[in-house]
């Protein structure tokens, strides 16, 4: 079915006609029939399934302007923050819909003019929203949509009261749509009183890794992780490649050691100046820089077209996060690679991913490369024996 099929107004398709969306995905073409009918929604779908469309197309056009802000749209990033306001304005391009968006690491001057020149759709983090409505800047009262994004995130991020607390601060008469990749039971138990009889919309299995990604584990000694990233690189055809680290110390690291070995790399976490995460998220994008080095701020939701690579320089602590991770690569049916570096005390964690995954990920050894001994080398191959031996006696 075209987007003209889905019952949006002729201003919305022909934005969207400019912009190349010829076919709805699946969370669209369910979501926003039920949008425009006026029924409360549970949206869940993998990160880059289209889910800003789900719920930005159906809203701005159903709202009209009028008194500010009738729309509130909650994410848990100021990056994601950025991007759907972004996309909003463009699908509003034939509208006379106003957006507007706020977040912290900002100074408030502007948004507090923002606020009182009036917006229809706002666009926000519920730290710093919680901020204005602290300093009677902002008020809910006109809410006639409360969008609650990415709200797993929200969870991971520890927001879950903050947004509980904006919730209850909102009109009870209002169209409430939750969208999340997972729906881990936290959220569930927000939705039965946030939410009023939801339709709700499930896209794929959330546990499913992107089948245009191609997977592989490399063992190696924790002193020899740096040194094995940079024969990765070297030896790697990219064209853009996203590289995760646990910690913000180790992004810094990274960075900085990359750049001396004239990469042309930029990090993005959440101590950095919001300008320099802009910068940073921007010129990756533009393809100023080839290679990004992120926390997991960068795993879910963000919309970063054409990532050839992503690489784990540690495995996350969740198997959930690395199905996120590795999300960002193999994006619109293109192909992609995603290369964890694993250390042996990083074992558990790998074999929760693959229980996760419902997948055996392959341990690859590189050829050239002077590797210290590890018994985790041992064990691997170990391993690989007994598949290979139960193969021959079946």
């Amino acid at each position: 079915m075209p987007f003209s099929g889905l019952g949006l107004s002729e201003p919305v398709n022909k934005a969207l006609l400019e912009l190349g969306f010829s076919e709805p995905t699946p969370i669209q073409e369910q979501s926003i029939p039920i949008i425009l009918s006026g029924s409360d929604l549970i949206g869940s779908a993998q990160t880059g399934t289209g889910k800003t469309a789900a719920f930005g197309l159906p809203v701005m056009d159903t709202i009209k302007p009028g008194p500010s802000f009738q729309c509130l749209i909650l994410e848990p990033t100021r990056e994601l923050a950025a991007q759907v306001d972004e996309a909003l304005r463009s699908y509003a391009k034939y509208l006379e819909t106003r957006v507007g968006v706020i977040f912290g690491g900002v100074k408030y001057g502007r948004q507090k003019q923002m606020l009182k020149e009036g917006v229809d759709i706002l666009v926000s983090t519920p730290g710093r929203l919680l901020d204005h409505l602290g300093q009677g800047t902002a008020t809910l009262k006109n809410v006639n949509f409360l969008v609650l994004d990415e709200v797993d995130r929200m969870l991971d991020m520890g927001f879950l009261p903050d947004v509980s607390r904006i919730i209850k601060m909102c009109p009870k008469k209002r169209q409430t749509l939750l969208f999340s990749a997972t729906l881990p039971r936290q959220i569930r138990s927000l939705t039965k009183w946030g939410l009023t009889e939801p339709e709700v919309v499930e896209v794929s299995p959330s546990r499913s890794a992107a089948e245009t990604v191609s997977h592989a584990f490399y063992p190696v000694v924790e002193r020899q992780k740096y040194k094995l990233l940079i024969k990765l690189l070297e030896q790697t055809h990219y064209e853009s490649v996203l590289i995760f680290t646990r910690t913000k110390l180790n992004a810094d690291l990274i960075s900085r050691r990359l750049e001396k070995l004239n990469h042309s790399v930029a990090v993005l976490h959440s101590d950095r100046a919001q300008r320099d995460r802009t910068a940073a998220l921007q010129g990756f994008k533009s393809g100023k820089f080839e290679v990004l080095v992120a926390t997991d701020i960068a795993a879910r939701g963000l919309d970063i077209a054409g990532v050839t690579h992503v690489i784990n320089y540690d495995v996350p602590l969740n198997a959930e996060d690395y199905v996120h991770r590795i999300g960002r690569t193999g994006r619109a049916q293109r192909e992609g690679d995603a290369f964890t570096l694993l250390t042996e005390d990083e074992v558990k964690h790998a074999k929760a991913i693959e229980h996760y995954i419902g997948q055996a990920i392959e341990r690859v050894k590189l050829p050239d490369f002077d590797y210290m001994y590890s018994a985790l080398f041992e064990a691997e191959e170990k391993a690989s024996s007994r598949k290979r031996s139960s193969r021959l006696y079946r």
